[in-house]
């Protein structure tokens, strides 16, 4: 009987993974034969299955998780306007934690970097601009009680 060459196997290291994820991008940029299209699929499942086992994405705020795929593609925070659609100071607000993520924000977000929306969809404190002046990291990002005035 004669053996048959795997072509994939399951992924076992961080370099396996990498070229995978080199070889679908390539594998993209071909015209879709039916053929073609089952090699896609095993390999978006292998890549898949890897990031399932290997997800560091749990332990990392969306914030920094955002800040390390911008890095990792050379992105500057004027891209992500261009990407996003959204404002120069709308970015800014979001990579120094003064604003959240929008759903439609982490839905492009998901998309462009290919990762889920769990990723981005997890809560993080915000710094309140209310306390900005406050040296003391532990009050900053509490809200200011405000006085309640009552008319008599």
């Amino acid at each position: 009987m004669e053996q048959a060459t795997i072509k994939y196997t399951i992924i076992r290291n961080r370099e396996q993974y990498n070229q995978y994820c080199d070889q679908l991008e390539a594998l993209l940029t071909f015209e879709h034969t039916d053929t073609l299209q089952d090699e896609i699929d095993l390999l978006t499942l292998l890549i898949e299955k890897y990031d399932d086992e290997h997800n560091t994405f749990k332990e990392t705020d969306p914030i920094t998780l955002l800040r390390s795929l911008m890095q990792d593609h050379h992105l500057k925070p004027q891209d992500m306007t261009a990407i996003l659609g959204i404002s120069k100071g709308y970015v800014s607000d979001i990579l120094n934690y003064k604003k959240g993520l929008s759903k439609e924000v982490i839905r492009k977000l998901a998309a462009r970097f290919k990762v889920r929306q769990e990723a981005f969809n997890r809560p993080y404190k915000l710094v309140s601009p209310v306390n900005m002046h406050l040296r003391n990291a532990s009050v900053m990002n509490t809200t200011k009680k405000l006085e309640q005035v009552e008319n008599a």
